[in-house]
């Protein structure tokens, strides 16, 4: 029997559950939309929809001002993807390691990492480690932080991914005369990323998001240049609905490419979890036997 990614972990939700699911969207969009129309109208009656406010937006120098903190953003987001990603499959590897050692480790920089609120990281590194003579350039000041939290949610996502896997591959593997590391490298992970990519993207969502506190130690990003414009030439409201409309077409070309991932034809169902795989997932610090 086969199962989705998702109904591997909950159980698919019935008629009538589904049925509430679609009343309470639409309920929830009319509310959205309503909220909408209200802010529009206090807007015009403030005199904030006037075209003298937004005809300054078409200037191309302060396009061009945006997009140098646009790049800053895109920058320390890639760095964060990558650094957070690649210690976050060396985090999910030990967690499910059979050494007790390392799979202990693992787990306890992935728990703290996921308590510790990513602007009190932030802040460390711009207070803290200077007074310990580690002064870091403004981009790691955010980058770092930034990796710290992101490799922890990197690593329980692959991690869920390989657990979802049925013991079958691993056995498949071993029975050819493979090590266990080569079943996990070209056998384990290469599938479990595939089945979690969806959710790698959606992270990456929520990574895209967090680059707006480099503000906080001056990293040139697309959040503090929109503080630095509005400061400037005083549009305080339209320079925030622009930048935030630049943000909702980054993150929602993100989701729309997270949503193509989840219904691509060539994506295969995950075969549904063994008696190992829920106890992994009870039971976080128990080795996987892979």
């Amino acid at each position: 029997m086969t199962s989705s990614p998702v109904s591997a972990l909950y159980d698919e939700p019935g008629p009538r559950t589904r049925l509430k699911i679609r009343i309470w969207s639409v309920v929830s969009a009319l509310v959205i939309l309503g909220v909408v129309a209200l802010g529009v109208v206090q807007f015009a009656s403030k005199g904030q929809l006037d075209a003298d406010r937004w005809t300054p937006f078409l200037d191309l120098a302060i396009w061009e001002y945006l997009g140098v903190g646009l790049v800053g953003t895109l920058q320390a987001a890639a760095l964060t993807a990558v650094l957070g990603f690649a210690l976050g499959l060396v985090l999910a590897l030990g967690r499910l390691s059979r050494v007790t050692a390392v799979r202990w480790v693992c787990t306890a920089y992935i728990e703290v990492a996921r308590t510790i609120p990513v602007l009190l990281l932030i802040y460390l590194m711009l207070f803290g480690l200077p007074q310990l003579g580690l002064n870091f350039p403004l981009l790691w000041k955010l980058v770092i932080p930034l990796t710290i939290a992101n490799s922890a949610a990197f690593a329980e996502i692959i991690r869920a991914g390989v657990l979802a896997l049925p013991r079958g591959q691993t056995e498949a593997g071993l029975s050819l005369g493979m090590s266990r590391w080569q079943v996990d490298r070209k056998v384990v992970l290469p599938q479990a990323l595939r089945f979690v990519a969806p959710s790698l993207v959606v992270q990456l969502v929520s990574l895209l998001k967090d680059t707006s506190l480099g503000y906080i130690v001056a990293f040139t990003e697309l959040l503090y240049r929109g503080q630095v414009l509005s400061a400037y030439n005083g549009l305080l409201i339209q320079t925030f609905v622009v930048v935030t409309a630049i943000f909702l077409a980054l993150n929602g070309s993100l989701s729309g490419l997270a949503s193509r991932l989840q219904r691509r034809p060539g994506r295969r169902s995950l075969a549904a979890p063994t008696e190992t795989a829920p106890a992994g997932l009870t039971t976080p610090n128990a080795p996987v036997d892979r």
